[in-house]
């Protein structure tokens, strides 16, 4: 088998394919999660804290050798951290409502088995026997 036609049937498989549409989902959505923490929940969080922007928090250490100042952004970290919570948080959440979709649908979906024609068979004779 050449080496060609085995790649071809290596990235024809469903999971590899499901694996790069998960990869490319999930940097889009953590540009967007990012973007909500940058833009939407950390405004108010520096505001409620005297007008903080996380993002600017820095330390000074000094002069490198370069003559440019060396800083230690702890505020990036900061909100980085809070990226984190909110995208495993989201993540949770759509799990969990996936989860519980998947066991309403198992519970509702099978229908419990026909009897067998022996069951059957004998559900009428013993029917019938009552009858008498």
């Amino acid at each position: 088998m050449s080496i060609v036609k085995e790649f071809r049937e290596f990235i024809s498989k469903g999971n590899v394919i499901d694996l790069a549409v998960g990869v490319i989902i999930g940097a889009a959505f953590g540009k967007v999660v990012s973007s909500l923490v940058d833009n939407i929940v950390m405004p108010p969080i520096g505001k409620l804290l005297g007008g903080a922007d996380f993002s600017s928090l820095a330390l000074d250490l000094g002069m490198g050798t370069d003559g440019k100042p060396v800083m230690l952004q702890y505020g990036v970290f900061i909100n980085a951290i809070i990226n984190f919570v909110i995208i495993a948080f989201a993540v949770f959440m759509f799990v969990k409502a996936y989860n519980a979709m998947r066991r309403k649908e198992e519970t509702g979906q099978v229908p419990p088995p026909p009897p067998s024609r022996e069951e059957v068979l004998l559900t009428e004779i013993r029917d019938t026997l009552r009858a008498k």
